[in-house]
């Protein structure tokens, strides 16, 4: 399943507004090309110091799904290159999250894909990988990922949300980023926030109903707290 990405910003707003557990993924976590966002179901994978299960995964992975490679947050090793983010890309992949590091910097932005790392890292692995069949999970420094999951990523980070009416949280993201675009342009019209909520009148209700909020006196108004 392929969506056109939403921000994280207004995925947690959803999340927050519909009672649905989404995970912040850790803020060490940072994009490697900055302005990408990217958004799609998990295809998790943990890596053992070989890089045939990652090409497992990729192998199974379905178009616009998001990578996540777990090498237990490791600093001292990349796991993932130019070759892999290559294969990643050319099988329609939407973006790779990689909880260790990466390396062929040069490359991977030229590549284009976005890509959460730790950071760069020249060597490979040195470590012998053990055999066993590929784990097909992940944890981003505690947060679990599992196949069904759901990635969203931007600057401002990694969301993982379960499958559990995801796309209710989708409609309810992109009303969300909406509302807040409409705002922003006629705030560049000249429209400030405060006369859009009018502030005014909610500070005169504060001052005789200290106990009101802002977001009653926006739902009085018949609007959401982004109106």
């Amino acid at each position: 399943m392929t969506i056109t990405p939403i921000p994280t910003a207004p995925i947690a707003d959803a999340s927050l507004r519909l009672g649905l557990p989404v995970r912040q993924g850790p803020a060490r976590l940072v994009p490697l090309i900055p302005g990408r966002i990217f958004a799609g179901p998990a295809q998790p994978v943990t890596h053992l110091g070989s890089v045939d299960v990652i090409l497992e995964a990729i192998d199974d992975a379905p178009p616009g799904a998001v990578l996540v490679v777990d090498n237990g947050g490791r600093e001292d090793e990349a796991c993932v290159g130019d070759l892999i983010l290559l294969e990643a890309s050319g099988a329609g992949l939407a973006g790779v999250v990689i909880w260790g590091r990466h390396r062929d910097t040069a490359q991977l932005r030229e590549i284009g894909l976005p890509v959460h790392s730790l950071g760069a890292y020249s060597f490979g692995p040195r470590r012998v990988p053990p055999a066993g069949r590929a784990m097909r999970a992940a944890m981003l420094d505690g947060v679990p990922v599992a196949e069904g999951d759901w990635i969203f990523g931007d600057d401002d980070g990694i969301l993982v949300a379960g499958p559990t009416r995801i796309d209710e949280l989708l409609a309810a993201a992109a009303a969300i980023l909406a509302t807040e675009t409409a705002q922003a342009d006629r705030m560049r019209a000249g429209e400030s926030l405060r006369t859009q909520l009018d502030f005014a009148d909610y500070r005169a209700k504060q001052e005789t109903d200290p106990s009101m909020t802002l977001r009653r006196h926006l739902e009085e108004r018949g609007g959401a707290i982004e109106v």
